[in-house]
C-alpha cells in the first residue's frame, strides 16, 4: 500500500521543488497540500501548486490555504519568487487555477484528510508548522492518525540562518517565523523526525549538480526544476549566502530513508529574543529524532534520476 502523505509548506522555490519531489515518488498518495504564507505571498503560491499538480495530473489533490501569519517576517524579496516560477514556460499556459480564496482553510484541510484517513498518515512539513499546530489544538485526538511527521526545521550543533535585527543568529527560518507552535508541535512529543541545518549545510546547490541535471534536459521535469534552481543563485540577496536544498533533502527522506542518519536527543525552542526560534539540545527537554548525516552522492544521484521519470 502506497504511504499516504499531507504535505505543508511554504511556496519557496525549494518547497515547489519538493512538491515535484513528491509527485515521482510511486510509494506515495499524496492526500492534501497546505501553504504557509511564510517564504511566500499566499496566493501566487497557491497558484504554483495547482500548476505543479497540474503538470503531474495530480489537480485533483486538495489544496488547503493558511491565513495564519507568523510571528517574524520573511524578507519580501524572497516571499515574490512564485510570481516568477508562475511565468516560467512549461508553467504559463497551463489552464487557470481556481480563485485563491476558495480553498479550504490549511488547518481544516488537515483535520478532514487525517479524519477521513484509513490508515496512518506521514505528514511533510518544508515551512512552519504552525498549520499543522493549529489543527491539532482544534481536534487533538488526531494526533492518534499520525504515523509520522518530516520537518524540515532547526539547527542543533550548527549555527542557524537567520540575520536580522534582536538576534544572535541562532535560529533557523522555520522556526523563527513561529516559534510558539514550533514549541508546541516538540511538546507533542509525536514521532516527529527534525531534519535540520546540521544535516542540510551537507547539500549545497551546486553548479555541478546544475550541470548534470542540464544533460537531461529534454526530460520535462529536468528542464523544469534545472530552471527553479538556477533562480536560487541570486534569491538570496548576499554575496555570503548559499542556498541549500533544505526542503528536498527533507522530502528525500521519504523515499531513502536508509541513507540517513537519525539520533535520537531531547530539545527545547526558545520563543524570545535574542534567541528566539533557537533548537537547542537539554535533558529536559522533549524526546525528537533528528538527521545528523546523509549519503550526498547518494541523494543527488537520487535526485537527478526521479527527475529523469
Amino acid at each position: 500500500m502506497p504511504k499516504q502523505l499531507l504535505m505543508d509548506h511554504d511556496g519557496g522555490i525549494d518547497d515547489l521543488l519538493s512538491l515535484l519531489l513528491v509527485l515521482t515518488m510511486p510509494d506515495i498518495q499524496l492526500t492534501g497540500v497546505s501553504v504557509t504564507p511564510a517564504d511566500c505571498y499566499l496566493e501566487p503560491a497557491l497558484e504554483s501548486s495547482y500548476k505543479l499538480l497540474q503538470l503531474m495530473d495530480q489537480e485533483s489533490v486538495p489544496l488547503g490555504r493558511g491565513d495564519y501569519n507568523g510571528i517574524n517576517a520573511f524578507p519580501s524579496e524572497w516571499r515574490a519568487r512564485p510570481e516568477i516560477i508562475n511565468a516560467l514556460p512549461l508553467l504559463i499556459n497551463l489552464p487557470q487555477s481556481p480563485d485563491p480564496y476558495s480553498y479550504t482553510s490549511a488547518p481544516d484541510l488537515i483535520i478532514n484528510q487525517l479524519s477521513s484517513a484509513t490508515d496512518k498518515v506521514t505528514i511533510l512539513l518544508t515551512g512552519p508548522c504552525s498549520n499543522l499546530v493549529l489543527a491539532l489544538e482544534k481536534e487533538p485526538e488526531l494526533k492518534e492518525k499520525i504515523e509520522e511527521i518530516v520537518w524540515m526545521a532547526g539547527a542543533l550543533r550548527v549555527g542557524g540562518n537567520v540575520q536580522t535585527f534582536q538576534h544572535d543568529g541562532s535560529a533557523e527560518w522555520n522556526v523563527f517565523w513561529d516559534p510558539i507552535s514550533a514549541q508546541k508541535l516538540v511538546s507533542y512529543e509525536l514521532p516527529l523526525l527534525m531534519i535540520p541545518l546540521d544535516v542540510t549545510n551537507h547539500v549545497p546547490v551546486t553548479k555541478k549538480f546544475l550541470s548534470a541535471l542540464a544533460t537531461q534536459i529534454d526530460y520535462k521535469l529536468s528542464n523544469l526544476t534545472g530552471q527553479l534552481w538556477a533562480l536560487t543563485l541570486d534569491t538570496i540577496p548576499s554575496y555570503h549566502y548559499t542556498y541549500f536544498m533544505w526542503d528536498i533533502l527533507a522530502t528525500s527522506y521519504l523515499a531513502i530513508p536508509e541513507q540517513f542518519t537519525i539520533e535520537t536527543v531531547k530539545v527545547k525552542v526558545s520563543t524570545r529574543p535574542p534567541n528566539a526560534g533557537q533548537t537547542y539540545l537539554d535533558e529536559t527537554g522533549y524526546v525528537v529524532r533528528i538527521a545528523t548525516d546523509v549519503n550526498v552522492s547518494y541523494f543527488y544521484e537520487y535526485l537527478l534520476a526521479q527527475f529523469k521519470r
